[in-house]
């Protein structure tokens, strides 16, 4: 039950994700069924690949499919005027889908007895699978590739599903609002993983000498 909501969830906001990423880089209406798509089942095919499922499961999902047809078609023709501060809603709806991706894919990974590494590293790639090849396919730096805290709330619930923390769905639940506003609040004060720091210009290494 629990699994079969969150993933409706997560399709719903990473097809909203992917569709107004491809609407502010200005793609057409193919380019944004494609990034739609692509971010709302991509994780979930990284995710078949970790647990030994076949990636053609992923087309088994009929209902899926017509939810993310839906939500694309209506990101679509709402008018521009109602999302002009697109960064923010991207990241409302990348957040919420991160968090049900990351819950759903560690709870599939447990509940087919994988290890407890595996079971982190599902919640991990269904969370942060589909905003990579979405980030990828418009042309960005991936988010989790950048400074700010992202991954790491997807390596959390990871953790919480694979120690056994979260084993009621009230509990999932309750993780999936966790995750969210975690990644919200770290968006909006900024916080961010150590990262090397190098200077903005270095010396020309001149190899001919």
């Amino acid at each position: 039950m629990v699994w079969g909501v969150l993933n409706i969830i997560g399709t719903i906001a990473f097809a909203v994700s992917g569709s107004l990423v491809a609407i502010e880089e200005q793609f057409d209406l193919l380019g944004v069924f494609i990034l739609g798509f692509v971010t709302a089942f991509g994780g979930g095919m990284i995710r078949n690949l970790i647990v030994g499922l076949p990636v053609a499961n992923i087309w088994h999902q009929p209902s899926l499919f017509l939810t993310a047809t839906i939500t694309i078609c209506i990101v679509f023709v709402l008018p521009y005027e109602w999302m002009h501060r697109w960064q923010r809603i991207v990241s409302f709806f990348d957040a919420i889908g991160l968090s049900a991706f990351a819950i759903e894919g560690a709870t599939y990974a447990h509940h087919v007895h994988s290890t407890f590494a595996t079971t982190l590293v599902a919640g991990l790639m269904t969370g942060i699978g589909g905003g990579i090849i979405r980030d990828v396919l418009a042309g960005r730096k991936p988010l989790v590739f950048q400074s700010e805290i992202y991954a790491v709330w997807a390596l959390f619930a990871g953790l919480c599903v694979g120690l056994g923390i979260v084993p009621v769905a009230p509990a999932q639940y309750a993780l999936f609002v966790v995750v969210v506003v975690l990644r919200m609040i770290s968006l909006h004060y900024g916080w961010h993983l150590p990262k090397k720091w190098t200077p903005a210009t270095g010396e020309h290494i001149n190899h001919d000498a």
